[in-house]
């Protein structure tokens, strides 16, 4: 049997459980079929790069398959025919990567590191800057002249 990695976009206004409900389904879509479903990973709800059926955010849901390409043909044609999935990819492999996926190793990167990406800057807000020391304005103004 092939090995495929296949991820889908669920809409915006669906619940997490409704969510899990897809995947569900799906995963029986599989199985019935002769195959089997592996690592599944929620990714959550992220934004969108353009609006997509006038959604600007969608729930990603990734899930490695083994399964003939008949069970994926069927479990395509359904996703095809929902009203909640918005997209989906699915991309033929050699082997299924161990672990976590890259989306979830970045996730637990930001976890750990705890600050929210700015690097060193410390205690600065975002307009400040080093300018040197001010000097009042009249100083300023009578050395110019």
């Amino acid at each position: 049997m092939a090995l495929y990695e296949h991820v889908f976009l669920a809409r915006q206004d669906l619940s997490q459980q409704q969510v899990d409900a897809l995947v569900e389904h799906y995963k029986g879509v599989i199985t019935s079929h002769g195959g089997s479903v592996g690592r599944v990973e929620n990714w959550g709800l992220k934004s969108l790069t353009y609006r997509i059926k006038k959604n600007r955010k969608a729930y990603y849901t990734l899930m490695d398959l083994t399964c003939p390409p008949a069970a994926l043909n069927e479990m395509e044609r359904q996703m095809g025919l929902s009203e909640d999935v918005l997209r989906f990819m699915t991309i033929k492999v050699e082997a299924h990567e161990e672990g976590a996926s890259a989306m979830m190793q970045k996730r637990e990167e930001r976890s750990e590191r705890g600050d929210r990406g700015f690097g060193d800057r410390g205690g600065r807000s975002f307009g400040d800057r080093d300018r040197g020391p001010r000097r009042p304005r009249e100083q300023a103004e009578g050395a110019a002249e």
